[in-house]
Order: structure tokens, then sequence, then C-alpha cells
């Protein structure tokens, strides 16, 4: 049975028999490659060395989980998702941490991640050669392309069969989009009726049942909602139910709780030849020939900084950047049942470009629902609504619906991650991240506040608020042809060292103005499929 195949018919729970008789190493023996993170970068990164005959081993900080057991329809269960160690936000705009931009278990934040996968726009990545602001990637949309297509086709993506914008594509989404729910129906008849074209999102959650190889038969998404709880059924397409178990079947060790805390490097220091971490509270090496390092755009640099490697540019940590997503808020008389079907099923890529040149970039508009313990505490923490005014506006929860931006953000020396003096339950420095927004992003959220509400107020909304957030965190170590300016080459490999390679978005140039996830991937795919070329022709 081809892996790609869509079968219908009796669906039976997905497998997690992958496990059983998973290859080991001791940390003695010189692995091929070792893997930090099993998230985004991480896993497709394992799955295709894996699939090469490559001896692999998968360190990950966080435990390995059961969907059906563990991932409980309960918002209250969410947080052993979340990366929980304390970091130092500072800043005008400081980035809220913990349950936000941040993954922890066999699998990563796609645990958690709401399954938004649209693709990069072309012009994106060559944004300062087309408008003199921001910066240009070393690689163009055709190079990625084919990677972005293999990754869809492999999570099986459910979306439109005419996409409205970017370039044109090959061949249609995998499957059917999925359902709109309610504050995407009102989102689309509010957009339609103002002249603002939408369509329904792509999104790695299976309309239709899938065939996946390591896992089986995956069944459709029933419109549970809760998918930032984890999925319980497997029809998201996180990491744990598709790249993880192909990985896991061509002979790649996945280590849980196994938490990296530096490297032993070889005589001349350009060389890492093991891995340290910490497990079952005891330290330990992993020997290896080359390290992946795919822990994410704020534990990727933290711990290269504590190690002192791959800075000769003075780029690690530098160069942080989030995307703006500000939410906007409506209460309706019609029943909304915010908590079912996909969060974001509705899309509008119609301001990828300012209508007036208010902004250079753009963003993306995308309809939400939302969980109740999520809202209250977004009530909390963006309206100052505490006991009994919140209850009140709780009563109201089945009758809300949202809008939330996601936009593009520019490199800037002023937003930046370091280490602080201040230590962590581990002993070693907490990361501190410094972040402001530029004139180029708050004109942007303005611009994306006016279009939002106007679109709720159409919509026959009352009670308009906002909610400011940043989601998403990007380009700590960036990716260039230049070693002065940059911390990897266009192969993800760091300048400095011969046998480091980073495949996560802490090497994005540039933030983009999509959600990051299916880019990660396909970087991550790209990456390794030169490591693997190189080693055939060395050998």
């Amino acid at each position: 049975m081809n892996e790609l195949t869509v079968l219908t018919g009796d669906i039976p729970h997905v497998s997690m028999n992958h496990w059983q008789g998973m290859r080991s190493f001791l940390d003695s023996d010189e692995v091929d490659v070792v893997v930090i993170g099993t998230g985004a970068g991480g896993a497709p990164a394992m799955s295709r060395l894996g699939s090469h005959g490559l001896k692999v081993v998968a360190l990950e900080a966080g435990k390995k989980f059961d969907p059906h057991r563990d991932f409980a329809t309960d918002e209250r269960s969410q947080s052993k998702l979340f990366w929980m160690h304390e970091r130092v936000s500072l800043g005008k705009d400081p980035i809220m941490f913990g349950n936000n931009n941040s993954g922890k278990g066999v699998g990563g934040s796609t645990l958690h991640f709401t399954a938004y996968v649209p693709r990069p726009a072309p012009e994106s990545l060559r944004l300062k050669s087309l408008t003199g602001s921001g910066e240009d990637w070393p690689v163009n949309f055709e190079e990625l392309v084919d990677y972005l297509e293999e990754v869809e086709e492999f999570l099986g993506v459910s979306g439109p069969k005419d996409y409205p914008w970017g370039a044109k594509r090959r061949k249609s989404y995998p499957l059917a989009p999925l359902p709109l729910n309610t504050p995407a129906r009102l989102m689309e008849k509010a957009c339609g009726s103002i002249g603002i074209k939408t369509s329904a999102a792509a999104n790695a959650a299976l309309s239709s049942p899938y065939y996946q190889k390591g896992v089986g038969m995956r069944p459709a998404c029933t419109n549970r909602g809760y998918c930032q709880v984890g999925c319980n059924t497997g029809a998201k397409s996180s990491m744990d139910v598709t790249y993880i178990p192909h990985a896991v079947l061509n002979g790649v060790e996945v280590r849980e709780e196994s938490f990296v805390t530096g490297f032993v490097l070889n005589g001349d220091q350009k060389k890492i030849i093991g891995v340290r971490y910490k497990k079952d509270g005891l330290e330990k090496v992993q020997r290896c020939k080359s390290v992946f390092l795919a822990a994410g755009g704020v534990e990727s640099p933290r711990l290269l900084l504590q190690s002192g490697l791959a800075n000769s540019s003075g780029k690690v940590g530098k160069n942080f950047m989030a995307h703006p997503g500000l939410e906007i808020w409506g209460t309706f008389d019609e029943n909304t049942r915010p908590y079912r079907g996909i969060p974001g099923s509705l899309i509008s890529e119609d301001f990828q470009k300012s209508p007036n040149g208010e902004y250079h970039g753009g963003y993306l508009l995308q309809s939400i629902g939302v969980m109740p313990v999520t809202f209250a505490s977004q009530l909390t923490r963006g309206r100052k609504i505490f006991g009994n005014d919140l209850l009140k506006q709780m009563a109201a929860y089945t009758h809300v619906a949202g809008i939330n931006m996601l936009g593009d953000c520019f490199p800037s020396d002023e937003n930046f991650l370091t280490l602080s003096s201040e230590k962590d339950d581990l002993g070693l420095p907490k990361p501190e991240i410094h972040f402001s927004y530029g004139e180029n992003e708050k004109n942007m959220i303005q611009h994306a506040q006016k279009v939002m509400t106007e679109i709720w107020e159409k919509a026959g909304a009352k009670d308009i608020w906002k909610f400011e957030r940043s989601a998403h965190v990007i380009g700590t170590c960036r990716m260039g042809d230049d070693p002065s300016r940059s911390v990897v080459n266009r192969h993800g490999k760091c300048h400095d060292l011969e046998n480091l390679y980073i495949v996560d978005n802490s090497i994005f140039p540039s933030a983009l103005s999509v959600n990051p996830a299916l880019t990660i991937m396909a970087m991550s795919l790209k990456i390794t499929d030169h490591f693997i070329k190189n080693l055939k022709d060395r050998s």
C-alpha cells in the first residue's frame, strides 16, 4: 500500500506500535547524527536520515505521549506540552512565553500547534531586493517548492483545489478542505460584502481518512476543536504521528526526557564529537559524527551561547523576530460554538502587500476559535476584567468569535537573545529576550486592526475589542552566504564548525508573513538532502 494513498471505510485507532522494538544505541557508540529536538525541524530530518540507513539518535527534552491516553479534552491538561522553563522577557513589546511560542515533548510544538500550514509567498523570500526592507533569503521559492509539495503530501494537508494567492500551484492539496466553523462562516460572509477575498485554509489535519506509513490508517478530523491540547485521534498531522514513526521504523532512536546541555569538541575545536545531556539525573555524552540542532528560536541560540560555539559573526541570538498576531473579538447574537472545529479554517492573504504603501511585507487574516480557559485568560490580560465582571463576560463565551492577523516582522539590532545572569532549575543561564516592534510592524498592526474591526462590524458583532499578542519566535541563528552576517550557510551548516547543522526556524533570515511550520519542515528536508548527498559524494 502506498504511504500517500487516501482510503475510506472503517477507521481503526492510530497505532503507536512503532515504539515497540525501537533500535537503541549506547552513549559510547559513535552514531552518524545526533538530532536535538523532535519538532517541525528535527522530525523530518531524522526521518530522512534514517531512511538512508544512517545511525541516528534524537534527543528530546520532553516526554513521549500516547495521544489516546494523554490528550484529554481538557485545557488544564495542556500545560504538559509547553516549555515552562523560565525565560526573561524584556523590551517595549515583551514576548509571552510558557503556553505561547514553545513546545516540550516528542513532537515538539507541533503537539499543540493549530495545524495552519500556508506556503510562504515567493516575494517574501526576497523582500529586501523588492522593497529595500527586511532581509533576503539565500534560497529562492523555486528551490523550496518541491519540498513544500512533498511535506504537504506526506502530512495529508487539507486545502482548497485552487488557492487564490501566491505562485500558481502545480498540484492541488492532497485532501479537500476541512469544514468551516461558525467564526469562519461569519468572517467569510462579511469579507465578501466588503470585497475581501477569502479561502478555506490549508490545514495539516485530515478531512478524510489517510494512510500513513509507520502509523497505519489515520482517521479524519472529528471537529473536536481542542487541537492545542494535543489531537487524541491522530487526525492532526503533528510529528508524533507522521515523521517520527517513519523515523523509528527506519532505525532512529528517540530518547525522551534528555535535556541537552552542551557539546564535546575535538582537539582543534572545529568538530563536535559528542553531545552532553541530562537524563534520569545523570550527565551523559552521546558520541557522534555530526549534529542537527532543532531546538527552536530560543533554545538553539541559548545552547550555542552557553557553549561558546558558532558565533564568530556575533549573530547568534541576534535578529530575534516574532509575528504580530493581533486578535479582534466580537460577540454575536447567534451561538458561535467557538470550541468546535479546526481553530483557523478560513484565510485571507489580500494584505500580503499594502494597498496604499503603509507598510512593507504583509500579513494574513484568519478566523479563530478559542477554548474557554484560554478565552478567560485573554479577557483578564487584554481587558483587565476580573471577578464577577469576568463571570458575566464568560457567560457570553458561546457567542464569541475572533479574527487574527499574522504579520511579517523585520530583523533589527534592537531585538536579540542573550544569557541572563539568573540561573534556571538546572543551573543554566536563563535566556533573556529583548523585543520591540519597529515602525513597519506598528503600521501593519494599525492597518490590520482597522480591517478586522470593519469585518466584525459588517458581520454584526457587538462589544468588539482587541487582544494584543505576538506569535512564533524566529531568526536567532540567521542563514546567509556571508559568514560575517550569518550563523549558517544556505545548506544549514554552521560557518564555524565542520559538522553542526541547524534545521529549525532560528535560521530564517526574515519572519515571513505566514505560519512557519510548513517552511521549517521543507527547509529541514532540503538541508538534510544536501547533507546526505555530501556524504555519498565523499564515500
